[in-house]
């Protein structure tokens, strides 16, 4: 049983729906008979929830009548006064609410429970608005806001007691609708939709439905954590900055949607799911290829917690004539299906992925074992910082879990605060809860993107002597058991330093150190001189290919001791290992091939645990306690491990 939605499945598979024959005309193209054949097609491909959109000026269709001067005079429905009822009142149209009647008792029949996205006023491209509505601000305007409050009470308190629908959600991607000038005021329209919901029905969890949130801006992550009850990430790489930067089918891109999904659930404090995913058709790849990314995408979601996924979308709409079918050619091919119904391979593989997950020896994956805590900094691109630091730690072998600056610092043995960047720094109240917790034990990992510290000499044991604009990129040498190891990475400033007390692990060719390791009280203390984390993350290439960008061995360098409570280790950066103990004795492994290569690798395994039991894939052990995995192309093995 899904906990989060209440799903049958430990992991639940599903997408966001409208009809094959009409896309978002369905509710005035009203055909249930299509509809049941639709529903039929992917309750047997093994689609258990779908997202579905009563779009906005269909259920609302209110006019503004004027009198002389263009004064407003009030609102109809065309020609006809608004009825003296409820429905009327909140200008809902009795004829659509009944077509959505109709609708859920067509998915009750094929057991297919829906996320109803209320607000659907954005749309694959164009904005759908009532026309009493056209030309204001959607977000802002009072009026405006008035009737999304008294469209979402109406349609919730009427539907609330369908037993199909499983939660509400604000809307598709509401952030897009129109224009917000401050946080506040993305706050207030969250709060007043949020609010109405809630107040008709507080039974049911409540979705935010948004996309592109961060955790300084306009639409934060924290605001929309604190006004619902689940976040969700649409995580296309198609669209994502820095993520169509590789291959479909490799690290990059097919771990985008568990690394952003974390990255919400983590400073927004809320549970968090991939609500849309895909990879926008075959303009950017082959059916089998998307198949590989779904395939790779959705164990990686798996085996990191996240509860389930949704595809964007059910259907192909090829033949769609009304907009914005007409003038987004991207938006005709992204089904799991076509309009005729052929399941394609991404369907197949998600469907057949969702029974080996319930086929488990164990109702739900135990929690993965985290080993750092990475902080993110105010002045940052905070989205570069996290991918890079996200993909050195599964390169290197170990994993971590997101905060920003304003968060409690949790308890941890192993700290990180990558790319410190601009003259603000760390909070100082933030930054001294940090420095106790080193001297009382704790690693720390920092690196600079031309960013300030305090009390950077007593942590680190460098002292700056000078600072200069680089004027080609920084090469630092990694010391590696086989010899240096060079490193060509990006950086605008290079700092002169005098080495104090400080060990050197890296240094450029004329000796200026890039990481070092230092003790401060009874913890310890990394610095790299160098923004790695961007340098990852914003250069094509390089994460798909580790062997020549290896920037992962400085994390492999710096995770050495926090890496040692770890069953398996691996020296294969295309392999991303998760462990999920299961009490002292028993743990299992998750090892995913982020890449399109079948992969030969050798895990040695820690003194005194051996394989118990393959549960996917091939694995086998030799006498000497390493473990021989073969791991297909964007796939993976699952193994039970004991030390008994």
């Amino acid at each position: 049983m899904n906990q989060l939605l209440h799903l049958p499945s430990t992991f639940f598979v599903g997408c966001n729906y409208w009809a094959s024959h009409a896309g978002t005309a369905m509710w005035s193209d009203w055909n249930p008979g299509q509809v049941d054949l639709d529903l039929r097609r992917l309750s047997e491909a093994g689609i258990e929830v779908i997202r579905v959109f009563p779009l906005w000026p269909d259920f609302q269709p209110i006019e503004n009548m004027y009198a002389g001067e263009g004064e407003h005079f009030g609102y109809r429905f065309g020609e006809e006064r608004l009825p003296d009822t409820e429905a009327g009142k909140a200008g809902m149209s009795v004829e659509m609410m009944a077509r959505f009647q109709a609708f859920t008792d067509i998915a009750k029949k094929y057991d297919i429970k829906l996320i109803v996205g209320l607000v659907t006023g954005w749309m694959s491209g164009r904005l759908f608005v009532p026309p009493a509505l056209r030309g204001k601000a959607i977000l802002t305007d009072p009026d405006a806001i008035r009737w999304q409050v008294r469209f979402v009470q109406y349609f919730v308190k009427q539907m609330k007691h369908n037993e199909s629908i499983i939660a509400w959600d604000l809307g598709n991607e509401c952030n897009v609708m129109g224009k917000v000038d401050s946080q506040e005021e993305a706050y207030v329209w969250t709060a007043s939709i949020a609010n109405a919901i809630k107040a008709k029905d507080a039974t049911r969890p409540l979705i935010s439905g948004m996309h592109s949130l961060q955790p300084k801006g306009k639409w934060t992550m924290q605001d929309q954590g604190e006004l619902t009850d689940i976040l969700t990430t649409h995580p296309y790489p198609f669209w994502t900055t820095y993520m169509d930067f590789d291959p479909l089918t490799s690290m990059r891109p097919t771990i985008h949607a568990t690394m952003e999904s974390l990255l919400y659930a983590q400073i927004g404090e809320k549970p968090c799911f991939a609500e849309e995913m895909g990879t926008m058709g075959p303009m950017v790849c082959g059916e089998e290829v998307a198949a590989a990314f779904a395939r790779t995408s959705m164990i990686s979601q798996w085996a990191h917690g996240l509860p389930g996924l949704l595809w964007w979308c059910a259907n192909d709409q090829t033949k769609l004539n009304h907009a914005p079918y007409d003038w987004v050619a991207c938006e005709g091919e992204l089904g799991l299906m076509t309009e005729e119904g052929r399941m394609k391979p991404a369907l197949q593989e998600m469907g057949r992925l969702k029974k080996v997950i319930q086929a488990m020896p164990f109702e739900n994956l135990p929690a993965r074992r985290v080993e750092a805590v990475c902080i993110l900094n105010t002045t940052q691109d905070h989205w570069a910082t996290a991918i890079g630091a996200f993909l050195l730690a599964k390169q290197a072998g170990f994993d971590l879990d997101f905060r920003f600056e304003d968060q409690p610092l949790p308890d941890a043995n192993f700290y990180m605060l990558p790319c410190v960047t601009g003259v603000f720094g760390v909070a100082k109240q933030r930054w001294e809860q940090l420095l106790t917790k080193v001297r009382d034990g704790a690693t720390l990992y920092m690196s600079s993107n031309n960013g300030y510290m305090l009390n950077f000499a007593e942590l680190t044991g460098l002292t700056v002597q000078n600072r200069r604009r680089r004027a080609s990129d920084a090469v630092a040498y990694l010391q590696g058991d086989s010899g240096d190891i060079p490193l060509t990475i990006p950086s605008t400033f290079k700092l002169d330093f005098r080495n104090d007390r400080a060990e050197v692990l890296a240094a450029e060719a004329d000796g200026n150190p890039v990481l070092t390791k230092a003790t401060y009280g009874k913890g310890t203390v990394y610095f790299c001189a160098l923004p790695v984390e961007l340098a990852m993350s914003q250069q094509p290439g390089v994460s798909y290919n580790p062997e020549q960008f290896p920037y992962w061995k400085m994390y492999e360098t710096i995770s050495l001791a926090s890496r040692n409570a770890r069953v398996l280790h691996i020296n294969e950066p295309h392999i991303g290992i998760t462990e999920h103990p299961t009490n002292l004795n028993t743990t299992i492994a998750v090892l995913i091939n982020y890449s399109e290569e079948d992969k030969e690798v050798s895990l040695e395994l820690k003194a005194g645990w051996h394989v118990e039991e393959s549960l996917y894939g091939q694995s086998s052990q030799d006498v000497k306690g390493t473990l021989n995995v073969h791991v297909a192309a964007n796939d993976a093995v699952i193994v039970t491990l004991s030390n008994n």
